[in-house]
């Protein structure tokens, strides 16, 4: 079986004594307040929610929406995690009266009709006393908002967004079904390598942080292009701070800025690629596959 510790390639960048793993600086993650304004909506009992805008517009109301399940107290809300055991669970936190929330909703909507193995809740935070209390429990005072959950511990959380935004956190924390190999430790990297030893594809491993801005952007790309390239080409994923030894991996590997690509062929890493740009992500693929690309 091939050893990570044998793999010959040249270093990206060196390790300090303590490594620090960082966003890359040129694609940081979006700051929703730079470009949303806000608005203050009075519910009663003195709880307040703060309507942020997203960048949905011109969105048209779906007529069904039987997938997206409305629950109206904390005990539906924690029954409702609790069956969904391990699927990913999609929540938004909504109010009546803001607009915002109108416009993305039809968004979640349809992302309910094409993910089956994704459940997803509405809660109207100004419904009514219990659905006050579930979101002054869930620390929600800004619509809408979006947080995931998965085994009934919550995974990541969003405000301010737009459906590409919403897309790209669902594909990224609730992909399950696509072609990319999910890797979960150290050997599982190695059986992927010595499984591809023979047909000498080029794997693509996707290395990342759960909370990672731009390793949430670019994940679709991913996606796509291992549908895409699925005769040639072998798309893989981890997340560094998943569990010790895929961080420990990451160290391995000198992995100091996310998301990082490494190219991988004949169980040696043939280079790499920092950052979440879909043209040089692809065109870096392409180059090490044998093809001459031209900037």
């Amino acid at each position: 079986m091939a050893t990570l510790t044998n793999f010959m390639f040249k270093p990206f960048i060196s390790l300090s004594t303590n490594p620090t793993l960082h966003f890359h600086r040129s694609f940081l993650p979006f700051q929703a307040s730079q470009y949303s304004q806000q608005t203050q909506l009075k519910a009663s009992h003195n709880f307040r929610f703060i309507t942020k805008a997203t960048a949905a517009s011109g969105a048209k109301k779906t007529l069904s929406d039987e997938r997206v399940q409305k629950v109206h107290s904390i005990e539906e809300f924690d029954e409702a995690l609790r069956a969904a055991k391990n699927k990913l669970v999609v929540v938004e936190y909504a109010s009546r009266d803001s607009e915002e929330s109108s416009n993305i909703y039809p968004f979640m909507v349809n992302l309910s009709r094409s993910c089956n193995d994704v459940e997803f809740i509405l809660v109207m935070g100004d419904e009514s006393e219990k659905t006050r209390e579930l979101c002054e429990r869930e620390k929600i005072d800004k619509v809408p908002h979006f947080s995931f959950y998965k085994s009934m511990e919550k995974i990541h959380e969003e405000e301010g967004i737009g459906p590409d935004q919403l897309v790209g956190d669902v594909l990224y924390y609730g992909d399950s079904h696509s072609a990319v190999e999910q890797l979960h430790s150290r050997e599982d990297v190695e059986k992927l390598i010595e499984g591809h030893k023979i047909d000498q594809k080029l794997i693509v491993l996707d290395v990342g942080l759960k909370h990672c801005g731009p390793c949430v952007k670019v994940y679709p790309t991913v996606i796509k292009l291992s549908r895409q390239m699925a005769d040639t080409v072998v798309f893989a994923r981890m997340n560094g701070d998943e569990n010790d030894s895929c961080m420990q991996f990451l160290r391995d590997m000198e992995v100091v800025e996310v998301p990082t690509f490494l190219f991988i062929r004949d169980g040696q890493i043939r280079g790499r690629y920092v950052g979440s740009g879909k043209g040089e992500l692809i065109g870096e693929i392409l180059r090490y596959q044998g093809v001459r690309v031209t900037y």
